[in-house]
């Protein structure tokens, strides 16, 4: 979901990463670049298809900063709160441990009660299975500031997840890309423009144009502020 690493040591079961059960199948909730197809696939190309999904019990924010001088998208647990996001299958690797572990190493594997889990698709919810997420180590939660600005190339890759969803969606009311923005915290006018020179290693966002049409309508007292690099 977050900030991406491309190698990582051993991990451990733990009270970070607890173990699975391998006779369920396994599937994670993904809430920031894992809702971006390509990204997903770029770390985890043998997890299955995402599929649009709402979900109550955790909040997504702007709250952690990464290797990079930036702040990435984060999950905590809250009761009051709902988000869209992806749900997709996840498989353990010959050492047990799911293959989602090594990409977020940063943050810790919570498990989700599945029926706080409503998907957006018309598929059946996941059964007899063990759904989980990503969410902050208390220590790494950190606001968006000038030194670790929110940066759009990372937004565009959100966001982008977020339009490919959204031709999942079988409720035409349900607006599944203004959903991702309004269900997500922490906005903020430390907010940067990177896309000719992305501080993370992207490439140009050819879906510009659309996302822009919905931060500019939905924030426009932070996109005013969005400075260009």
């Amino acid at each position: 979901m977050l900030c991406v690493l491309f190698s990582a040591p051993t991990l451990q079961a733990d009270d970070c990463h607890p173990p699975i059960d391998p006779g369920k199948p396994q599937y994670i909730i993904g809430y920031g670049s894992l809702m971006n197809e390509s990204s997903k696939r770029s770390t985890e190309p043998n997890a299955g298809e995402s599929r649009p999904v709402s979900l109550t019990g955790f909040q997504r924010s702007w709250n952690t900063h990464g290797v990079y001088p930036t702040t990435y998208l984060g999950s905590q647990p809250l009761e009051s709160a709902t988000m869209v996001a992806a749900l997709y299958r996840d498989y353990p690797g010959t050492d047990g441990k799911l293959a989602s572990d090594a990409r977020e190493i940063d943050y810790c594997r919570a498990a989700v009660k599945p029926e706080t889990v409503t998907m957006l698709d018309g598929s059946a919810s996941p059964t007899s299975a063990e759904v989980w997420i990503y969410v902050n180590k208390p220590e790494t939660l950190k606001l968006p500031d000038a030194g670790h600005p929110i940066v759009q190339s990372y937004v565009d890759i959100f966001i982008t997840g977020c339009l490919q969803l959204q031709e999942l969606v079988t409720d035409p009311d349900l607006d599944f890309v203004e959903q991702c923005i309004l269900t997500t915290d922490g906005w903020s006018k430390s907010w940067v423009n990177d896309r000719l020179y992305p501080r993370r290693p992207y490439h140009y966002e050819p879906k510009a144009f659309q996302i822009d049409k919905y931060l500019e309508r939905l924030l426009p007292e932070y996109v005013d502020a969005v400075k260009i690099e």
